[in-house]
């Protein structure tokens, strides 16, 4: 029985015979090997088309922005993984990358569809600070955070969104997304009483989304990066282990209720 609806049974995306690998209409080893960088080839899988220069340069420092940021907790997933399966190095990987949500590396979706509510109210009222400080004060009301501003470690600034919005203007690419993000910036420390920072998150959708980042791309760039600093750390695991470790620490610092017993 077919679940869904039928699609058309096709695939643009590669083919492969006994003599060639046909990748979005190039021959991969004639075309594209030794042509190609991997982020570029990367963003032609995924769009069906080679990327801009600036494409090109956003899409790959916003890879090394985020590939690594110390033993988050998709890290010591990952890491402990590794420990318990030294051989499972795919499955340690794949245990980092089911730990990135929302909360952790996942936000650059929203902070775009953010970015496009408030230019679509500032092309309805005229006023981008106006959008801004709607939308801002509606976050706030309702007692949600808003996606894009605030970091738990970098205070007062993240300087990884601080270099993305410098680079973009040096670039000559800031445009209305990176204007937008300026402005919730001022808006967001006014209706939250105290400076927010914006994070790497925000800075990654206003970039991408002002060089014409197709919007599934900033939300996959992400994983892709963190998957590059996972690989790393679990090769660092197999070499100097500390994945049991940071387990026994865990034991250690929580209390544990389910003994009634109580201290001795």
């Amino acid at each position: 029985m077919l679940i869904g609806k039928r699609g058309s049974a096709t695939t643009a995306i590669a083919a492969a015979s006994s003599d060639r690998i046909v990748v979005r209409g190039r021959d991969l080893a004639h075309d594209l090997m030794g042509r190609v960088t991997f982020s570029e080839f990367f963003f032609l899988l995924a769009a069906g088309r080679e990327p801009t220069d600036e494409q090109r340069f956003f899409l790959d420092l916003s890879l090394v922005a985020l590939a690594e940021h110390g033993l988050t907790p998709s890290v010591q997933a990952a890491r402990m993984t590794l420990a318990a399966d030294p051989a499972a190095l795919q499955g340690a990987v794949a245990a980092g990358v089911l730990g990135c949500g929302r909360v952790i590396l996942g936000a650059a979706d929203q902070c775009r569809a953010l970015i496009e509510d408030v230019l679509a109210r500032a092309d309805a009222c005229g006023s981008l600070k106006e959008a801004a400080l709607t939308v801002a004060r509606e976050f706030r009301d309702e007692g949600r955070s808003i996606p894009g501003y605030g970091h738990p470690l970098h205070k007062p600034v993240d300087p990884r969104a601080e270099r993305m919005i410098a680079l973009a203007r040096e670039h000559g690419v800031a445009g209305r997304s990176v204007e937008a993000a300026a402005e919730l910036t001022n808006t967001v420390a006014e209706v939250w009483g105290k400076p927010l920072p914006m994070n790497v998150s925000m800075a990654i959708a206003a970039t991408l989304r002002d060089v014409d980042m197709p919007p599934g791309l900033i939300r996959a760039v992400p994983i892709l990066a963190r998957t590059a600093g996972l690989i790393a750390h679990c090769l660092e695991e197999a070499q100097a282990p500390i994945g049991f470790f940071m387990a026994s620490k865990a034991e250690e610092a929580i209390m544990h209720t389910a003994d009634a017993r109580g201290p001795a």
